[in-house]
């Protein structure tokens, strides 16, 4: 993990903007449970660090700014879900484990970037229902447009819309990074200083 594309990177080392509400850190999420425990920093993978930062940079000059609600997540969290809801359109089946777990999957939205001010997206985070499916077209005109810029730009730097979650993106062939249950404290440590 140390060398090339398998290296994970701290988001806000390469995208200093970024704005963390990290959901599973802390008991506001669809469990109602603290799934991991840092809520101050997220990791991907180098290629998916790049490319978030790529869409990123796009989004800023369309004033324009990032939230994370989740990245890089431990394996143990993505079983503690399933056990939860155990319906493969809302969670992972961590019998394959998932992009989070790999580092290669964020869920996000975006901020204004003259208030910080959430854009109106239809559904919150994890709002389980066809609401939050790409494909809604029961959707406010502002919605759709919102919807598909972040698409647009998110697609543009390389990665894939999850059709049952507007904002979950992953890169493609993700099976090719090993699915790791490393801790949050441990993986700080491993990245401090890159």
């Amino acid at each position: 993990m140390a060398n090339g594309e398998n290296e994970m990177v701290d988001l806000r080392s390469v995208i200093p903007q970024l704005l963390l509400d990290l959901r599973y850190a802390i008991d506001s999420n669809f469990t109602h449970q603290v799934l991991y425990r840092d809520a101050t920093t997220s990791f991907l993978r180098k290629p998916a660090a790049i490319a978030l930062k790529q869409a990123a940079k796009k989004l800023r000059r369309r004033g324009y700014l990032l939230k994370v609600w989740d990245a890089y997540r431990p394996y143990a969290a993505t079983q503690k879900m399933w056990e939860l809801v155990p319906d493969e359109r809302y969670a992972a089946n961590p019998r394959n484990g998932s992009g989070h777990n790999r580092g290669i999957a964020v869920d996000l939205t975006l901020l204004q970037k003259s208030n910080g001010k959430e854009v109106d997206m239809g559904t919150g985070f994890d709002h389980f229902s066809d609401t939050a499916h790409v494909n809604f077209t029961g959707l406010s005109r502002t919605q759709k447009r919102n919807r598909k810029m972040l698409q647009k730009q998110m697609e543009a730097a390389g990665f894939k819309v999850l059709s049952t979650e507007w904002w979950h993106f992953y890169l493609p062939n993700s099976t090719q990074f090993a699915v790791l249950d490393i801790p949050f404290e441990t993986m700080k440590k491993m990245t401090a200083g890159k």
